[in-house]
């Protein structure tokens, strides 16, 4: 640092450096930086262990800089499970698209929430297929287009749109849902928030915590980042709105 400068902020000892090879305004590289951030202020990097399957999310381990399992698609929630109840006293996360967690892994996030497994969900929904082709997600929008459906989702073949925060937060043993996003600054610092207390009251031994964050994916959208953003703010929030779905009972003294 140059004499006479003051430093305001450098990359966590959580973060590797390595470029990251997600695709420009991808959210991803900013949640993991918010996350990894979040790991670093509770001193936990020795103690985390994240769970990332395949999808966009398969390379995180080469950028968080603690223990990362991979998991086959759509198993992440169950290899959590199994991570926590052997290290019940670790701070245990999975990090998973809206095609993983959704689809696919659908069963292992519905029963992992029922049971209140003790770990944190960070969902990442981008409402589309990002690695794979851009094919319909189970959250992907009514009339938005993609590889397979060309003309828009159809809600009379397809269903509608998953609201998976809605959903998990209706089971007891689920202590906190919130669903966030970083298309703004001030939206990001949100999020940085949500996944603290997340991860706080996971260590509380409280149940299940679940974040959603409302993404993007330029790439297969086909846009520009600006105009993903745009998306994000006139049609995806407006479905998916943001907000907490569901918080601990504070305990009168």
């Amino acid at each position: 640092m140059k004499e006479g400068y003051e430093l305001i902020y450098q990359r966590p000892k959580t973060l590797t450096d390595t470029r990251m090879h997600y695709c420009p305004g991808c959210f991803h590289s900013t949640m993991h930086k918010l996350m990894m951030e979040v790991v670093e202020e509770m001193d936990l990097q020795e103690n985390t262990i994240g769970v990332c399957p395949v999808g966009c999310s398969v390379f995180a381990y080469e950028y968080m800089n603690i223990d990362v399992q991979e998991a086959a698609h759509g198993r992440a929630a169950a290899v959590a499970t199994g991570i926590k109840r052997i290290h019940p006293d670790k701070l245990v996360f999975s990090y998973q698209g809206d095609g993983d967690l959704a689809a696919i892994g659908t069963a292992e996030t519905i029963h992992a929430c029922n049971r209140g497994e003790n770990f944190t969900f960070i969902f990442i929904n981008n409402g589309i297929y990002g690695m794979t082709g851009g094919q319909m997600a189970p959250t992907t929008l009514v009339g938005q287009k993609t590889s397979t459906s060309p003309y828009g989702r159809e809600p009379a073949k397809v269903g509608l749109p998953l609201k998976m925060a809605e959903i998990v937060s209706r089971f007891g043993r689920v202590a906190y849902v919130e669903r966030v996003s970083c298309n703004t600054a001030a939206n990001a610092r949100k999020a940085k928030k949500a996944v603290r207390k997340a991860f706080e009251y996971q260590l509380q031994k409280l149940g299940t915590t679940f974040i959603e964050v409302a993404s993007n994916c330029p790439s297969q959208w086909k846009c520009t980042p600006e105009e993903s953003l745009d998306w994000i703010k006139d049609h995806v929030l407006p479905y998916f709105p943001l907000g907490v779905f569901k918080e601990p009972e504070k305990k009168e003294k």
